[in-house]
């Protein structure tokens, strides 16, 4: 997606916009490091310190994190998305679980219900790019390959405030994956989804339903009975 000029007075806020559309679009996913300022500068057509204006709006409002002497990276796609991953960042572990099953079981019980034949071509899509990044063995790249899996089901339920609401939860739970995943791969990491995407096919909404429900329990189970007095 081009980034287009800006044409009106107000300047920084329509490069704040330009910057937003790149974000929440996925042009710049969540972990990659965006243009330079100078890059920014010659794109946009504006003056350095407009840039760097919007850049800092961007990174305040938690979409942005500045790295003196590395570079300005997406750390989140909404503004509502970098508020939930600061605010639940030292959530219980059982709690984030019991959100993800929440979610996932609803969101995969109306996918099997209303899929359509693109759904199931984008989920055996990504199905495959799961197992090739289980296959490198690179955590980082299946965590994001799972990540896009999860969406896509979410997605195919057509609910647009579930995939709203699960988008901006989407790095809670990309976090949360890490940390559960740890920094290497293991076969005790490894869950099929093949299930879950034939139950979808098959239009098994129960069936559908109790495979995404199962999976946050799965991984580490011992994450999620570690002594925690209630709050």
């Amino acid at each position: 997606m081009p980034l287009t000029t800006p044409r009106r007075s107000a300047l920084s806020e329509q490069v704040i916009a330009a910057l937003r559309t790149q974000i929440s679009s996925g042009e710049w996913p969540v972990g990659s490091r965006i243009p330079t300022e100078p890059e920014l500068v010659e794109q946009l057509g504006v003056a350095r310190n407009t840039v760097r204006e919007a850049v800092r709006a961007l990174a305040h409002n938690g979409l942005l994190d500045i790295r003196q002497g590395s570079g300005t990276y997406v750390v989140a796609t909404s503004e509502l998305a970098g508020v939930m991953q600061r605010r639940f960042a030292d959530a219980d572990p059982r709690h984030i679980a019991e959100l993800r099953a929440t979610l996932e079981s609803s969101a995969a019980k109306l996918a099997a219900e209303r899929r359509t034949e693109r759904d199931l071509k984008q989920l055996d899509t990504l199905l495959a790019r799961r197992e090739e990044a289980w296959a490198s063995g690179v955590a980082e790249a299946f965590v994001a390959a799972d990540a896009t899996l999860h969406m896509a089901v979410v997605a195919a339920s057509h609910n647009d405030v579930l995939i709203a609401l699960y988008a901006d939860l989407g790095e809670v739970l990309r976090d949360w994956l890490r940390e559960d995943i740890g920094e290497e791969l293991t076969p005790a990491a490894y869950m099929d989804h093949g299930r879950l995407v034939e139950a979808i096919r098959a239009r098994d909404a129960d069936a559908a339903a109790a495979e995404a429900a199962s999976y946050p329990y799965l991984c580490h189970p011992e994450r999620l009975t570690a002594d925690r007095a209630p709050r």
